[in-house]
């Protein structure tokens, strides 16, 4: 608090707050509690809808004659269309560290309002590309550009969710969050379909146009909402941060719930080392905290998402069926369309489950379907006959169904709960490169390996997710309804007690705001009853005045 009062231009901001809060209940405009918690989750998943737009964009577009016609280096070419589509893996990757080295300057506000300024500027550089010298070179320009806006939200966007949402939900707004993915990817592929009738340069130019307004939505809505209380704590803007906890519980600043919430957080601060500057070293650090272990989870998470061979189905599923299958490029689009209903469609069940299953059995249940679907792919694709066939394509919609309901979700989920306050911006930071860098690699070698190798590329993804299960089963403990701070004591309970994480999460009984802070003595993480726990508003108001 100290470091505030220093601070002229945050005093200023903090004193309007303080005012602001005596004459009426604290809100943001004109919203508070559960209106204000949905505006958050709505505009959470807006980002969340153009990352998924933008996921399936290009599977239409790519083998197009139109985009072909426009830019002839991609016409019958696997390499130039794997690098066309993948090199916006590229630019989020690039997105995600910046955010690792900004995004706790910046907060996750600002980083999200900034990412989706970044993606319009990327738009209008690929839609502006004319057929002639240097319309390949301006085409990937621009998806860098708009894949580093993309990288910026999809590292910031969790976090933000997570750090401004209640436990008991938590898990659900962003399941919610992650599932419209899904969501997205069934616009692009319907609307690439749509358009593909104009036999015109609109069949390209207007579906990567129209990502602009997704982009447009999350500035405008961002701009009215408040940044994360936890993020604004440990910047030691200590009013600014009760304010938000006050107007996300739609309590008066004074109220004891405010207060207690709080604590909690402080507490959980002070467990994480807070009081100096978060270091790109304290990633690697172990101990109470166990930060590099839960890094590690998070970014496990990410890349078993990746590896797994999402987007091999994802970005080529027409053409997995007009290739693999023999399918006719119009039927192949179709049913690429058709495909995305189900991916929705199962992406919701993740909804209703993950509080219910949690997130260990989610993972373990989608890792088996996901393995079982890529086998069937693989052997009925042997016998090279067309009624065969049928039973492969059969696979990737088993495969796609089992993904969207579990592996779609919890990789955005994991990252953002398991780590603690101290490291949570730089974690998922890491965790999000993860997923950029080995989604490209999946992304440019996947038209590779089936022009190479064929029906081994869904035997080697079987195979793959095969060796996630160990995994799973020996080292992700449950977060399922646990607050943030609650799951701090699991790590410190685990290396205190000698016994794995897996076990503290299961032998560790739900915490009260109380019972958190007194783990919280217990482990050593803050001093005794007569500590100071972020004092009174009234305390606070005086430093500022």
């Amino acid at each position: 608090m100290g470091n505030s009062a220093e601070n002229s231009t945050g005093n200023s901001a903090a004193e309007s707050l303080v005012i602001s809060a005596r004459t009426k209940n604290p809100n943001f405009g004109g919203l508070s509690g559960k209106r204000l918690g949905f505006a958050i989750s709505f505009i959470s998943t807006t980002g969340f809808l153009l990352f998924g737009y933008d996921q399936g964009l290009m599977s239409g577009i790519i083998a197009s004659p139109e985009f072909n016609a426009a830019i002839p280096e991609t016409k019958d070419n696997s390499t130039i269309q794997g690098f066309v589509t993948a090199i916006y893996e590229i630019g989020c990757l690039a997105g995600a560290i910046f955010t690792l080295c900004a995004g706790e300057i910046l907060g996750r506000r600002k980083s999200i309002m900034l990412g989706a300024l970044v993606m319009i500027i990327g738009t209008v550089i690929q839609v502006c590309v004319f057929r002639g010298p240097g319309g390949l070179a301006q085409f990937v320009i621009g998806r860098i550009v708009t894949g580093i806006g993309n990288g910026m939200n999809t590292s910031s966007i969790p976090t933000y969710q997570a750090e401004c949402s209640r436990s008991k939900n938590r898990g659900l707004l962003i399941c919610i969050e992650g599932g419209t993915i899904a969501f997205g990817t069934l616009i692009s592929y319907w609307l690439n379909f749509g358009v593909s009738y104009t036999r015109s340069d609109v069949v390209w130019r207007f579906p990567i146009a129209f990502q602009c307004l997704f982009a447009i939505i999350i500035i405008f809505g961002m701009w009215f909402l408040p940044e994360s209380p936890r993020w604004l704590l440990a910047k030691n803007r200590d009013i600014e941060g009760t304010y938000v906890i006050a107007a996300l519980q739609a309590e008066p600043l004074d109220a004891p719930g405010t207060h207690l919430e709080k604590r909690v957080i402080l507490d959980s601060m002070a467990a994480a080392g807070h009081g100096t500057k978060a270091r790109f070293r304290d990633l690697l650090t172990n101990g109470k905290t166990q930060h590099f272990r839960r890094m590690l989870l998070g970014a496990s998470s990410q890349l078993m998402q990746q590896i797994g061979g999402c987007n091999a189905v994802i970005y080529y599923f027409p053409i997995l069926f007009e290739k693999s299958i023999g399918e006719s490029r119009h039927q192949s689009l179709i049913m690429g369309g058709i495909n995305m209903i189900v991916y929705s469609v199962f992406a919701t069940t993740s909804w209703f489950i993950v509080e219910k299953a949690g997130r260990r059995k989610m993972f373990l249940w989608g890792t088996t379907g996901q393995m079982l679907s890529m086998f069937i792919t693989f052997a009925c694709l042997i016998p090279g006959t067309q009624s065969a066939a049928k039973g492969a394509g059969a696979g990737l919609f088993l495969y796609i169904a089992s993904f969207g309901a579990t592996w779609l979700p919890l990789p955005w989920l994991y990252p953002a709960e398991i780590n603690p306050l101290r490291t949570r911006g730089k974690a998922n930071a890491v965790s999000t490169i993860t997923n950029w860098l080995f989604n490209f690699l999946i992304v440019m070698v996947t038209p590779i390996m089936i022009d190479r190798i064929g029906w081994g590329t869904y035997l080697f993804f079987g195979v793959v997710n095969a060796c996630f299960m160990p995994i799973i089963y020996f080292f992700y403990p449950e977060t399922r309804r646990r607050s943030l701070e609650e799951i701090d004591y699991i790590f410190a309970k685990g290396h205190e007690e000698n016994i794995s994480y897996v076990r503290a999460a299961k032998e560790l009984p739900p915490l009260s705001g109380e019972q958190i802070e007194e783990m919280a003595i217990r482990y050593g993480f803050v001093g005794g009853p007569g500590r100071s726990s972020g004092g009174s508003v009234v305390e606070d108001e005086a430093k500022v005045e």
